[in-house]
């Protein structure tokens, strides 16, 4: 390995360090070598340590003054841990907003759902009241009206998982990262939009089938 005009033999390689990513493109070699090949001057620019967790503060709280104890205010001590949990709150804080959209746009979705029932049981009072004469009993117009909901609610769904699995695997090949949609979002998608439409035609379902075939009959 050819590092500063010098070759050196590789002996091992460092597993990839979260908190240090810079060290993944980086060459360590001896303090005594590193003076008398690399023309280092003893000074270094950057030391990095590893502590125990319960030692940290302790640990930042000296390491300024160890690290040049003449002028301690011109050591930079920084924690990387930090960051990340910085970009972790982040994250958190990202997903919750998702959710939130999510549970906001299902709960339109539903009151969408549950106006188009009512509608298409205002438009099909006549229908109602003529199979009600014929025999059909209360629970079979809401099995029915409850059955339209849920294949209503299901084209919804599978047509937005759809849509939404391609716009993401769009998204990441464009962005040139692993394509990774997992199936249980994708279903769990599927099955809650299932939920909310089954809750939203239960009331139109419920209305439809306490109709009186006679009341049902008259509706011009």
């Amino acid at each position: 390995m050819l590092v500063g005009g010098r070759w050196f033999t590789v002996v091992g390689i460092f597993e990839p360090a979260a908190l240090a990513p810079e060290l993944a493109s980086a060459a360590l070699v001896g303090w005594e070598v590193a003076a008398s090949e690399l023309r280092f001057d003893g000074l270094p620019t950057t030391i990095y340590t590893r502590s125990q967790d319960a030692q940290v503060p302790a640990v930042q709280s000296v390491l300024a003054a160890t690290a040049n104890p003449a002028a301690p205010n011109e050591v930079e001590v920084s924690r990387p841990s930090d960051a990340l949990a910085a970009q972790q709150a982040a994250g958190e804080a990202f997903t919750g907003l998702l959710l939130g959209l999510g549970a906001v746009a299902l709960l339109v979705g539903g009151v969408g759902v549950a106006n188009t029932m009512v509608i298409s049981v205002l438009e099909r009072r006549a229908e109602i009241g003529l199979r009600r004469s014929l025999g059909a009993t209360r629970g079979q117009i809401r099995t029915q009206l409850l059955a339209e909901s849920l294949l209503l609610s299901a084209l919804g769904g599978l047509g937005g998982a759809v849509l939404g699995s391609l716009v993401t695997v769009g998204y990441v090949v464009y962005q040139s990262w692993p394509v990774v949609v997992p199936l249980w979002a994708v279903a769990g998608g599927a099955a809650a939009t299932l939920v909310i439409g089954g809750i939203a035609g239960l009331y139109p379902a419920i209305r439809a089938s306490r109709l009186s075939p006679t009341e049902a009959l008259a509706t011009p």
